[in-house]
C-alpha cells in the first residue's frame, strides 16, 4: 500500500484484508486485552472467541458483500477531572473485532501522513515520547508552553467532510459504506436509539485514528492531543 497523501487503495483489496484470518485472529487479541463492558447486545468480550468461531461465515459474508450494519452504541458518561461529564458510546464487542480489524488494515496507511510532532494513539508512541520532547524543547532554551484543546471535538466532526478526507484515500466502497454506517449508528440510551448526524462515539477502536484523516498531506484533523511543536519568532 502507498503511505503518500494522496494514493488511493484499490477498489476490492481492503475489506478482503479486513476479513483475513490472520487479521481477525490478531483484531480479536486486541480486544481481549482491551477488555471493556458489553455493548447494547450484552455480549461479553469473553463470549466473543466461540461466537465468532460458530459465526464466522456469517459475519465475513456481509462484510464483503458491503451491507454489513453496525449496532448502536450504548451510552456511557464518565466523569471529567476538570468538572462535567465525557461521553462515552460503547460498541458491541462484535463491532468492536470488526472496527479493531479495519483499524489494523487502515492505520499503515493513514499513520505514515501524520505531524511527526503527534504522538497520541499512535503505534510506537505515547505520552512519555511527548514528555521527552518537550524536555528537548527546554533544553534549546524555549520557555513558552501554549495548551491547546478543541472543545467537544468528538462531538462535533462532520460526517460528510471526514467521509469526504476518507474517500481520497480508500477505493474500497463497501470500506467507505461501513464506516459511514459505524458513524451513523445512533446511540441507545434507556432503551431509546437517538440518530446521530455529527460526531462520533469516544469508546471504539476507531474513534481517535478516524479523526486523524488527512485534511492535506503531513496534517491530520485531531491531532491536537499530544502534540507538541516548538513555537519561533
Amino acid at each position: 500500500m502507498a503511505a503518500n497523501g494522496n494514493a488511493r487503495s484499490g477498489i476490492d483489496r481492503l475489506m478482503a484484508q479486513v476479513v483475513a484470518g490472520g487479521n481477525v485472529k490478531a483484531a480479536l487479541k486486541r480486544v481481549k486485552q482491551n477488555k471493556g463492558g458489553p455493548g447494547v447486545d450484552g455480549m461479553t468480550v469473553d463470549e466473543l472467541p466461540t461466537y465468532v468461531v460458530e459465526h464466522g461465515a456469517a459475519i465475513r459474508a456481509p462484510l464483503l458483500a458491503g451491507t454489513y450494519q453496525p449496532k448502536p452504541v450504548r451510552r456511557q458518561e464518565i466523569p471529567k477531572r476538570g468538572g462535567g461529564v465525557r461521553e462515552l458510546g460503547i460498541p458491541c464487542v462484535l463491532d468492536r473485532l470488526i472496527q479493531q480489524a479495519i483499524l489494523q488494515v487502515l492505520q499503515p496507511m493513514f499513520d505514515p501522513t501524520f505531524s511527526e510532532h503527534s504522538h497520541g494513539f499512535r503505534p510506537g508512541r505515547n505520552a512519555h515520547d511527548a514528555v521527552c520532547e518537550a524536555q528537548r524543547y527546554v533544553q534549546e532554551g524555549k520557555r513558552v508552553v501554549v495548551d491547546v484543546d478543541l472543545e467537544k471535538f468528538f462531538d462535533r466532526v462532520c460526517h460528510d467532510v471526514l467521509m469526504g478526507r476518507l474517500e481520497k484515500r480508500i477505493g474500497d466502497k463497501r470500506m467507505l459504506g461501513l464506516i459511514r454506517r459505524d458513524l451513523e449508528a445512533g446511540i441507545m440510551t434507556n432503551g431509546v436509539v437517538m440518530e446521530r448526524h455529527e460526531g462520533t462515539p469516544q469508546g471504539g477502536p476507531v474513534t481517535a485514528n478516524g479523526q486523524r484523516a488527512p485534511r492535506r498531506s503531513g496534517q491530520g484533523a485531531g491531532e491536537t492531543r499530544n502534540r507538541l511543536r516548538p513555537l519561533r519568532r
